[in-house]
């Protein structure tokens, strides 16, 4: 199916100018010309949905669910939610009222930046592409996607669909390897949205540095999950165990890690083998094709079998792997240590190591000691005990009792920070990246009145003239604010002891007078 053809080196110049004067042609100030554009992108992704499935199965050996839920359904739903909320979003704003600027009439207008570079990924090559497209068109840019060759078949049909229901001014494919992108990142852009390496984001970066190019960074890292023992035990093994499996764990946020007490590994691990079952009951597991993914590359697979052949820990659940067809089953390894070779990298396949720790301290100590992670998990019923792990840690996104799924979350932000990656997108967030907010004024000529001291020549009195500008602080504070936490202990417990100080008064009172 596949037929990837490269773009030319000479032609990517081409497009880029191309779309430069697209853009400048100011189709896209139109908020009804972008939802047509939105519209169109959604119709290619509904009308080629089992194109696009069947080229997932042939890239990835993707099962036909996991594309519908993973790709299809959330671009769908990034369309239909921009079609909804682009008029709101791109309307001028007022900032909030100030007696000293407010006759000034001041606005911040939504502006599109310009033509904008989108590099994707091969793990969620449908998704990871049209949701940052969907930011582009709907604050009004034009965009060149640069897919991943080693998913040839999505790539090559997106080749083929743009320019079918895409403005070609507007909107354009790059096809290739390090060529083709080396060449795409010697020009000028308006921003550039990469999803990948934090290797390929550091060569990123330093390109767009040289013209001064704006980037968001979506990189991963190794994303953690801490268990308490009192959590729904069932739920948290088929939660993680999914997040692991699907996609043969080739997912941004995949569950990288588990920490857990020691006392309560060989449970944990046994309510992780009873989901396995009922995950894959038949003898043949998950081997059957296209139930379970494949990983993308020879070398792909060959990077994680190397990590799962030196583990130091102990293969509890599977652990099988086939070359020739790039399988490895979902496995899980206890017993093992912060420096084994599962824990020096970002696993980006279906091996889960367990790393056993005293306790929570330990575990946030463990993940504090590491980059901040894309995601950390918590499974926990215990409010007390998400509430420290989330104050007392740093990642992208702290998800509750959940894996991998919160990136399509209507409303909330998708990105890194740290090594895991800078700015966010999804939805509006994805707007306001690719969106330049232009502050705007119109004074009047009688705002000079009470200005008038502003113009030369200085003196005295227009020195005291300003004053009357200047806001006035609160009163200088007699030291630093006692520490949230002890302030707060400390003043329900004395307003408790008050209150039965007062109780025992009144009563004894009571009794005096009765008597």
């Amino acid at each position: 199916m596949s037929g990837l053809q490269y773009t030319p080196l000479e032609e990517i110049g081409k497009i880029h100018a191309t779309l430069r004067a697209g853009f400048r042609t100011g189709k896209l100030k139109s908020i009804e010309y972008r939802k047509y554009q939105l519209l169109q992108l959604g119709y290619l992704i509904k009308d080629n949905a089992d194109r696009f499935s069947e080229a997932l199965r042939l890239d990835l050996g993707r099962p036909a669910l996991e594309t519908q839920m993973c790709e299809i359904n959330p671009s769908i739903t990034d369309v239909k939610h921009a079609l909804d909320n682009v008029d709101k979003w791109a309307k001028p704003e007022k900032p909030a009222f100030t007696i000293n600027y407010s006759a000034m009439r001041p606005v911040i207008y939504k502006e599109a930046k310009g033509v904008i570079l989108i590099i994707t990924p091969f793990n969620y090559p449908l998704w990871l592409s049209i949701g940052p497209l969907v930011g582009a068109i709907a604050s009004g840019n034009a965009a060149v996607l640069k897919p991943s060759e080693s998913t040839p078949n999505v790539s090559a049909l997106y080749a083929e669909l743009f320019p079918k229901y895409l403005d070609p001014e507007l909107y354009a494919v790059v096809n290739g390897a390090v060529a083709e992108t080396t060449k795409a990142l010697e020009l000028p852009w308006d921003h550039i949205m990469y999803t990948g390496s934090g290797r390929v984001g550091k060569i990123i970066a330093t390109a767009a540095a040289k013209h001064l190019t704006p980037v968001t960074l979506e990189l991963g890292g190794k994303s953690p999950v801490i268990i308490d023992p009192k959590c729904d035990l069932e739920t948290a093994a088929k939660r993680i165990l999914w997040g692991k499996c699907v996609n043969a764990g080739q997912t941004c946020v995949a569950p990288d890690y588990i920490l857990v007490p020691k006392d309560f590994q060989d449970t944990f691990v046994k309510a992780l083998q009873d989901a396995h079952s009922s995950f894959y009951p038949t003898e043949s597991g998950p081997s059957v094709p296209y139930q379970y993914c494949r990983l993308i590359t020879p070398q792909a697979f060959k990077r994680v079998k190397t990590l799962l052949d030196i583990t130091k820990g102990t293969v509890a659940i599977g652990g099988e792997t086939d070359e020739a067809t790039k399988y490895i089953a979902p496995t899980i390894v206890k017993d093992v240590k912060g420096d084994d070779s599962l824990m020096t990298e970002e696993i980006f396949g279906p091996v889960l190591p367990i790393v056993p720790v005293e306790n929570v301290d330990e575990a946030i100590k463990f993940v504090n000691e590491r980059d901040h992670p894309l995601a950390l998990y918590v499974f926990s019923q215990d409010s007390a005990f998400k509430d420290k792990i989330t104050k007392n840690t740093q990642s992208g996104a702290i998800i509750m009792n959940e894996t991998v799924i919160h990136p399509a979350a209507e409303g909330l932000p998708f990105g890194g920070v740290g090594p895991s990656g800078y700015g966010q997108q999804t939805g509006k967030y994805s707007f306001d990246t690719f969106t330049h907010l232009r502050a705007s004024m119109d004074s009047p000529s009688w705002i000079d009145m009470i200005l008038k001291f502003r113009y030369p020549p200085y003196s005295d009195k227009n020195v005291k003239a300003s004053l009357r500008l200047l806001p006035s602080l609160p009163r200088r504070p007699s030291g630093p604010p006692l520490l949230a936490a002890v302030s707060k202990g400390w003043g329900k417990w004395f307003f408790v002891a008050l209150a039965a100080a007062v109780a025992g008064i009144l009563t004894r009172r009571e009794k005096i007078l009765r008597s």
